[in-house]
C-alpha cells in the first residue's frame, strides 16, 4: 500500500458489516491496520469475522446495534468512543432490495420497509457519529446504487429510498464543509455487488453489470486514507 493510503490504527466502524460486502471491507481494512469495528443487527454474522481474519480483540470490535433506534446508534458511538478514544470513519453498507413489480401495481409497504432500512439507519448512525467524524477531521461513506440517479419503472421503491440516503449524505457533506471540519462524506455506486462467495458457486458467470466486493473495499480504504481529504459530496461510481 503507498504511504497515502496509510490508514494503519485508524478506528472503523462499519454498519451492516454482516452482510455479503462486509467482510472483504473488514479483510481490506484489516490488513491495512485499521481498527476496525464492525456493527450488524444480527452479531452471529460478525462476531467470527476478526478470528476467520486474524484480527486480535485490540484491533476488532464486533457488536449488535439495530439502527433503527436511535438510542443504538448512540450507544454504539459512546461505546467506542469509551473503547478506542476516537472514531476516523463510519461506513455504511446496510443494504437490502425489494421490487421487480410495475409502479401501478408495487406495493408501497415496500418503500415503508426499504425506507426504514435504507434512510433510516444512514439518518441515525450520521447524527450520531457526526460530531466524532468532525473531531476527528474523518469520513463517512456510504454504498448507493446507480438506481438512485436512473432508476427503472421496476424499482421505483427502492431507487427512492437510495436517493434520499444519497441525498443525505451530501447534505452531512455540506454540514461538515459548513462547519469548517476538514471531515468529508462521500457516495460510492454501484449496479450489483459480486461477492467472493458468489464467483464461487457460479465461477463461469460473467457478472457483467457487477462490481467485485474487493473493489468495493478498496474504494472504501481510500476514502478513509489522507488520499480522500479534498474529496468531500462526491459519489464514486464503480459500474458499468
Amino acid at each position: 500500500m503507498s504511504p497515502a493510503l496509510n490508514i494503519e490504527g485508524r478506528v472503523v466502524a462499519i454498519a451492516g458489516a454482516g452482510g455479503g460486502l462486509g467482510p472483504s471491507v473488514v479483510k481490506r481494512l484489516g490488513n491495512a491496520g485499521a481498527v476496525v469495528c464492525a456493527s450488524d443487527v444480527a452479531a452471529e454474522r460478525i462476531e467470527r469475522l476478526g478470528s476467520q481474519l486474524g484480527l486480535g480483540s485490540d484491533r476488532f470490535d464486533a457488536r449488535a446495534v439495530d439502527l433503527l433506534g436511535e438510542a443504538a446508534a448512540r450507544s454504539w458511538r459512546d461505546a467506542l468512543l469509551e473503547r478506542f478514544g476516537r472514531v476516523d470513519a463510519l461506513l455504511h453498507l446496510v443494504g437490502g432490495w425489494r421490487g421487480g413489480v410495475a409502479l401501478a401495481e408495487a406495493p408501497l409497504n415496500d418503500y415503508e420497509w426499504l425506507h426504514d432500512l435504507l434512510v433510516r439507519t444512514v439518518q441515525h448512525a450520521t447524527r450520531a457519529f457526526r460530531d466524532a467524524l468532525a473531531d476527528a477531521g474523518g469520513s463517512f461513506a456510504l454504498v448507493s446504487s446507480a438506481q438512485a440517479q436512473r432508476p427503472s419503472g421496476t424499482n421505483a421503491a427502492y431507487a427512492a429510498a437510495k436517493a434520499a440516503a444519497e441525498a443525505w449524505t451530501l447534505a452531512l457533506a455540506d454540514d461538515l464543509r459548513e462547519a469548517g471540519s476538514r471531515a468529508r462524506a462521500n457516495v460510492v455506486v454501484v449496479n450489483a455487488i459480486l461477492t467472493p462467495e458468489m464467483r464461487e458457486r457460479n465461477p463461469d458467470k460473467e457478472y457483467r453489470a457487477f462490481t467485485r466486493a474487493e473493489d468495493i473495499a478498496e474504494a472504501l480504504a481510500f476514502l478513509c486514507s489522507d488520499a480522500a481529504a479534498k474529496m468531500n459530496g462526491q459519489r464514486l461510481s464503480l459500474h458499468p
